[in-house]
């Protein structure tokens, strides 16, 4: 079931049977029981009035394990809304780093979740590249994701904040590398500001949705110009794997398409996370 803030998306813009016209060149996505998505693709990277994040869940994992960090230090990144949002910075050292990453986390969890996340950011770090995992924005547990359609742009803030930490640093060499859910942020991103900013772009199970609910807009991957890697599990989600077929057609000549064998969307599976760790950091290190 959608939560409160699709519900109050659906009552504030449209009545709840309505059929919106499609933009130019998209069919309509279908209705989902009583709701409408195509109102979601109608206000897709803009900000909505009563659409934000769960800030005060946010705050409380935040509490949980800023303490527990090890690997890397604790950076509170400046938002232009005056927020700080929580990362954790993590320097290789090689004695001549290859650049920066930027690591964005699946749906509901955090910068240093220990499936994917963490071994990314330590992994990636021992093999030449300094990064730095960011908090995304989050919903309550039980969203799903229509729900966090809407709070996208909320993404595109931190994304920005964390090119400008590197930019600071003079890294200019700054790659994207998103699982799940942070896929789609990134790609929105990518979809309403532009790919100018960073080097690369790495997808991590892109796709993944929820039962009957469609992409609410495809993915800009034939306007981007950088690198891209589209790297996904033999046993990840139907839709990941579904998706996967169209969306390779789409990938430029600098791109590529990798699936990792034996593993899950969470690669869980033992030797799974260092396998993804290998290609991303082989592919990452070539010249595109």
């Amino acid at each position: 079931m959608l939560n409160k803030i699709a519900i109050s998306l659906i009552l504030l813009t449209t009545p709840a049977a309505a059929i919106l016209p499609p933009l130019p060149n998209l069919p309509n996505l279908p209705m989902f029981g009583d709701f409408n998505p195509n109102q979601l693709r109608r206000n897709f990277n803009t900000f909505v009035n009563g659409s934000q994040p769960d800030f005060a869940r946010e705050s409380r994992i935040i509490s949980e394990i800023e303490d527990s960090i090890v690997d890397g230090d604790v950076e509170y990144l400046s938002l232009k809304n005056g927020r700080k949002v929580f990362s954790i910075y993590m320097q290789s050292e090689a004695e001549k780093p290859h650049g920066g990453v930027i690591i964005l986390h699946n749906r509901g969890h955090h910068a240093n979740w220990n499936d994917t996340i963490h071994p990314l950011r330590v992994g990636l770090s021992e093999k030449g590249w300094d990064t730095l995992s960011v908090q995304m924005p989050i919903l309550d547990k039980h969203a799903k994701y229509y729900d966090y359609v809407p709070i996208f742009p909320y993404a595109h803030r931190r994304i920005e904040a964390a090119i400008e930490f590197y930019q600071k640093l003079g890294i200019k060499n700054i790659s994207l590398i998103a699982h799940g859910c942070g896929a789609h942020m990134s790609m929105s991103y990518l979809d309403k500001i532009g790919d100018k900013a960073i080097s690369n772009f790495v997808g991590i199970g892109m796709g993944a949705t929820d039962y009957q609910q469609k992409l609410v807009k495809p993915y800009p991957l034939a306007t981007l110009k950088i690198p891209v890697l589209d790297i996904f599990a033999q046993n990840d989600f139907a839709g990941v794997l579904r998706l996967a077929k169209s969306r390779k057609p789409k990938l430029n000549s600098k791109s590529k398409q990798i699936l990792i064998a034996d593993a899950n969307h969470y690669y869980q599976e033992n030797g799974a996370a260092n396998r993804l760790i290998d290609e991303i950091a082989a592919w990452l290190t070539q010249k595109h």
